[in-house]
């Protein structure tokens, strides 16, 4: 344990599976205490709660649609009073609506912006006073490498995490000379509870179009995070948004 993050309080939306599991235990193993939330995800909630204290650190979690604005602010909040303040937020939570332009709704599309991007701006807003009055704090974002490649079938989450990698950029402006460094991962196609609705095979099919012949494990988006969280590894990172996806998209 190299306790990379000792003594420092992460919040990770959607941290109950998935990227976002593998990122709040990667923290926790490297000294961090836990803030997630999960969307009635109770047995995965418990799970990485225990595994947290299983590590010798403090967790809190609460179930939270991200997208209701008032009970996001909420638990930002009760976390930091159960924790202390956030030196780390990771924006994580998400989730994709699929289908032909003509068949999205206003509602559909209204949904994923709302997850993906109205709560990772006002989660963002929630702990910023915080971050720049102690001259120091990370925000991370969870975006896409289809921000940069489209694709066909789900453009509202192709323009969602367009739209976080210009929020990352915008940000880091605003944070840098703040002491507050905004990054964000854009992931290639991972092993994860979303892409397995994608059906059986889905893994290997996609796996064999990629330069590296695989897809990729949470526990390697986890490490990109680890790298933008930590010290000195992540101090020179501002706006950037880094891409662990084995080749899909080189930039």
């Amino acid at each position: 344990m190299t306790v990379q993050l000792k003594g420092q309080v992460a919040i990770v939306t959607g941290g109950s599976r998935g990227i976002g599991r593998e990122i709040a235990l990667l923290f926790a193993r490297e000294g961090a205490d836990i803030a997630f939330c999960h969307l009635e995800d109770e047995a995965g909630a418990a799970e990485v709660a225990a595994k947290v204290a299983a590590l010798g650190r403090r967790c809190f979690q609460r179930s939270v649609d991200v997208a209701d604005l008032a009970p996001l602010r909420d638990f930002i909040a009760a976390a930091q009073v159960a924790l202390g303040p956030c030196d780390i937020l990771v924006n994580n939570a998400g989730l994709n609506l699929r289908g032909p332009i003509e068949t999205i709704t206003e509602a559909m599309y209204d949904r994923v912006m709302a997850v993906h991007c109205r709560a990772s701006f006002f989660a963002a807003q929630a702990v910023w006073e915080g971050m720049a009055a102690r001259g120091r704090g990370r925000i991370i974002t969870t975006a896409s490498q289809l921000a940069f490649k489209g694709g066909a079938g789900i453009v509202p989450y192709c323009m969602a995490k367009a739209a976080l990698v210009g929020m990352t950029r915008a940000l880091a402006r605003e944070g840098a000379p703040k002491g507050i460094l905004v990054n964000a991962i854009a992931p290639g196609p991972v092993n994860t509870d979303l892409t397995a609705q994608l059906g059986e095979g889905w893994a290997e099919r996609t796996g064999a179009t990629l330069p590296l012949g695989r897809v990729g494990e949470p526990e390697e988006i986890a490490a990109a995070a680890l790298l933008l969280a930590s010290s000195p590894g992540g101090d020179f990172f501002v706006g950037a948004t880094i891409s662990p996806n084995g080749g899909d998209v080189m930039h």
